[in-house]
């Protein structure tokens, strides 16, 4: 009888996610149909078509064409961004069973369901792994707030797959920390999918693993990603070459994406030497970082990855605002140690960050876009949420690398 009751219960329980699944993709449905866009995945979803139904290598001009077609209804001009494949040839592993539904709508639907779950998992996941159990109110309010800032809701619009690398980003961590050492290096080598985004953080887990001898983690990290590089091989033989000249091209036609980039489009005397003393304050005090993480505890080592995810978005790598959604850990991390370090005030703190993030980073992109094609946020969108990020680390290192319970066991000795 008990074993009857469970089974139903389990079954009550997956069809109500069923429901709750095709609910929320009729939604996003009815909102595709009405809003043209998610071009961050229309540009893999041709790439991966082409591929897979004509044979033609999505680096071509040909399926930039397409692509452009789509969204221009033409060719894109001099000036336009020009809607290129620049992924490594195996993120078709994750673009694969959408690439598969002709109609891009659909595609786009379930593509944008499959974010909307990895953003609720990565908020939940980055709340363990912080250790951070603040009640279910400011739980709700931390998911919800994952789903609707800016640097949340704006990469979910647009299709952006940096959503799924950073929930990869906090699985493979969660992995390690659980000693699930093959597990974490495979989640690892898929993050590489949008490499600008895995590159400093991955040197950073090869360098803490070799300190650290963690041989299987690297093992299935560089395994994974030398299969999937075969495979890539066996489909376009020089998909390598075709991908490098793609990621070379990609700063030309896209918006300044580094500090450097920036500063010269607003202060052309000067702004280049800004954005590269920048840099290299960055670099070192990553580097000093790197090497007195060595022997830390996870938190501190957890701590050292948020760091390094933070200043990666700032050391001179192409990016943009809509990947900063790979900084919810930090945020989660942050909240982790105030809510610990300061109790009852700090959840107050906590809830008026959260507005903060909310309105402001909404309110700064409002004030500051320009209509296109699409809207197109300004370059000041690089620097509010990273220079915040960068600011609360370094104000709660000490706690973070020192746990606050051993620091009131060291006081009581001393007393």
């Amino acid at each position: 009888m008990r074993i009857q009751r469970e089974l139903r219960n389990w079954l009550f329980a997956a069809l109500g996610v069923i429901i709750f699944l095709a609910a929320l993709t009729y939604a996003n449905h009815y909102y595709a149909v009405r809003n043209p866009g998610g071009n961050d995945f229309l540009v893999h979803w041709v790439g991966t078509r082409a591929l897979l139904v004509d044979g033609i290598s999505p680096y071509s001009d040909e399926v930039a064409g397409r692509i452009q077609t789509m969204v221009y209804g033409r060719l894109a001009q001099a000036g336009e961004h020009q809607l290129r494949v620049a992924y490594p040839l195996y993120s078709i592993s994750i673009f694969l069973p959408f690439a598969l539904i002709p109609d891009f709508v659909i595609a786009r639907s379930l593509w944008m369901t499959v974010l909307e779950i990895a953003l609720i998992g990565l908020a939940i996941l980055s709340m363990r792994l912080a250790d951070w159990r603040p009640g279910m109110s400011m739980t709700v309010g931390f998911i919800l707030f994952s789903l609707f800032f800016y640097h949340g809701l704006r990469p979910l619009i647009n299709g952006n797959a940096v959503i799924l690398v950073a929930f990869l980003s906090v699985a493979g961590l969660t992995a390690l920390r659980g000693r699930a050492e093959e597990l974490a290096g495979v989640l690892f080598a898929f993050m590489t999918i949008k490499p600008q985004i895995a590159l400093v953080f991955i040197l950073y887990l090869t360098f803490w693993g070799i300190s650290n001898q963690r041989w299987r983690m690297l093992g299935w990290l560089y395994g994974t990603v030398v299969v999937l590089s075969i495979v890539a091989t066996m489909l376009i033989p020089d998909w390598l070459m075709q991908n490098l000249r793609e990621v070379v091209l990609y700063p030309k036609y896209n918006p300044p994406g580094t500090p450097a980039a920036i500063f010269a489009d607003w202060l052309p005397a000067t702004g280049q030497k800004i954005g590269l003393a920048l840099t290299i304050i960055l670099s070192v005090l990553l580097i000093v970082e790197w090497f007195l993480s060595r022997r830390y505890e996870f938190r501190g080592f957890l701590w050292v990855c948020c760091l390094t995810l933070t200043v990666s978005q700032w050391i001179g790598i192409q990016t943009d605002p809509g990947n900063f959604i790979i900084l919810l850990p930090v945020l989660a991390l942050l909240f982790s140690i105030i809510d610990e370090r300061y109790r009852h005030m700090g959840k107050y703190f906590i809830w008026f960050l959260m507005i903060l993030l909310m309105i402001g980073l909404w309110w700064l992109f409002l004030g500051t876009v320009s209509y296109e094609y699409q809207p197109i946020q300004s370059s000041v969108m690089f620097f509010p949420f990273v220079g915040l990020c960068l600011l609360l680390l370094v104000w709660v290192r000490w706690w973070a690398i020192r746990p606050i319970q051993l620091w009131f066991d060291q006081i009581s000795r001393q007393g």
